[in-house]
């Protein structure tokens, strides 16, 4: 891909984008219901619940849906557990995966790491597609130390790891790292993945990443609703700064003072219909019950759902 872009082939990858919604894992429509509420979970990692656990837990709380981390499937097959019955299980909860957390290094300069990424976004692919995943977060893991990264050829990298999804019946979705220092604004994560040129390219924001990398709010009424995978859902406290503030202080949505009701207000008018998935790592929660933390975390996101939906 050159630098020099013409018209029309900008106009085709933001045609890209918007076609993602083909592939964005439904969630339910009715009027009282515009988003399906999601458990990530990292919200309760503290506890060191089993994955099979986590998932009744999931369910037996009330939430549609569970994003669970690769890492902790593979803790789950080593220690001898099945992904093809925990996937059963899941749909018999009627539970929906729309995404999992991974880490392979698909956007680095150098050719041989970039290679072993793509070889682990393959493995993490084939071991989501057990459990019905459509999606997998792809966040730039390997740059985020690092400026100067050629946005296009991001694109095309990315492009690579969207055509390896293709024929695993998985998407990547580009994320927004607010902390790195390359991919953290969100103009840059919607650059990449317009710049694909895809048709199932897809961005993954977040309440606290868009605040701790600078980007305003405001910048999401850009994008079509269906170019977003799935939305990560937590608030920030008032008496942190961009600079200092960590995943750690990220708290559940409402307690904090993120402009949460004029986002989800935003995410309607663009008709995003997917999951808004529960995303903390609050060690103060990690010390309660999980299932009081999972309760109280979807209780809240109802809540702010609510208050979005009044006119």
């Amino acid at each position: 891909m050159t630098g020099d872009i013409s018209r029309r082939e900008w106009i085709a990858a933001t045609a890209g984008v918007a076609a993602c919604a083909m592939v964005v894992e439904a969630a339910p429509k009715e009027p009282t219901k515009p988003f399906g509420l999601c458990l990530n979970t990292s919200t309760i990692r503290g506890q060191k619940l089993s994955v099979p656990d986590q998932v009744e837990l999931a369910a037996k709380t009330g939430y549609d849906g569970i994003e669970p981390w690769v890492r902790e499937l593979d803790e789950f097959v080593k220690a001898g557990g099945s992904l093809k019955d925990l996937g059963k299980r899941i749909k018999d909860l009627g539970l929906h995966v729309p995404d999992a957390i991974g880490f392979p290094e698909w956007i680095v300069d150098d050719d041989e790491r970039r290679k072993k990424g793509l070889d682990e976004a393959k493995r993490n692919m084939e071991m989501v597609q057990h459990l019905g995943c459509s999606h997998l977060a792809a966040p730039p893991v390997g740059y985020t130390d690092r400026t100067g990264l050629d946005l296009l050829k991001a694109a095309e990298r990315y492009r690579k790891l969207l055509e390896i999804g293709d024929s695993m019946g998985v998407t990547p979705i580009v994320e927004l790292w607010g902390f790195s220092k390359t991919l953290h604004r969100l103009g840059e994560t919607a650059l990449v993945a317009i710049e694909s040129g895809h048709p199932k390219a897809c961005v993954l924001p977040d309440i606290y990443h868009l605040f701790k990398g600078g980007s305003d709010f405001e910048g999401l009424k850009v994008l079509r609703g269906n170019a977003i995978g799935i939305f990560h859902m937590n608030d920030y406290p008032a008496n942190f700064d961009r600079e200092k503030i960590k995943d750690a202080d990220r708290i559940y949505p409402g307690d904090g003072i993120a402009p949460l009701k004029s986002v989800l207000k935003m995410l309607m008018a663009m008709d995003y219909r997917g999951m808004l998935s529960l995303e903390l790592f609050n060690p103060e929660y990690w010390k309660q019950d999980a299932a009081l933390v999972a309760k109280t975390g979807l209780e809240k996101m109802k809540a702010v759902v609510a208050s979005a939906m009044e006119k």
